[in-house]
């Protein structure tokens, strides 16, 4: 039997910064050309450029919006991908 795994790739936020969590993001999705965040990037508006990639439009991701923080959104959307 074969399994096909269609869930993206998501980097574990936790003991991370959200410059050095982004770039691995962006480095797993450089097809994207997503910009490397920086201490000047607001999160949510670089989130919702990863969210536009097509492996994340076709599931039920968070909205970076109903979330204070990018550590929570990031950990939320870990669990997207990461539930049974």
């Amino acid at each position: 039997m074969t399994f096909v795994v269609t869930n993206a790739l998501i980097y574990d936020p936790r003991y991370q910064t959200f410059e050095s969590w982004g770039s691995l993001m962006v480095e797993q999705y450089a097809a994207q050309q997503l910009a490397v965040p920086t201490d000047d990037t607001d999160w949510k508006q670089w989130a919702r450029g990863l969210l536009a990639i097509d492996v994340f439009t076709n599931e039920a991701t968070p909205d970076p919006d109903a979330f204070e923080n990018w550590y929570d959104w990031a950990a939320a959307l870990v669990g997207t991908f990461n539930a049974s």
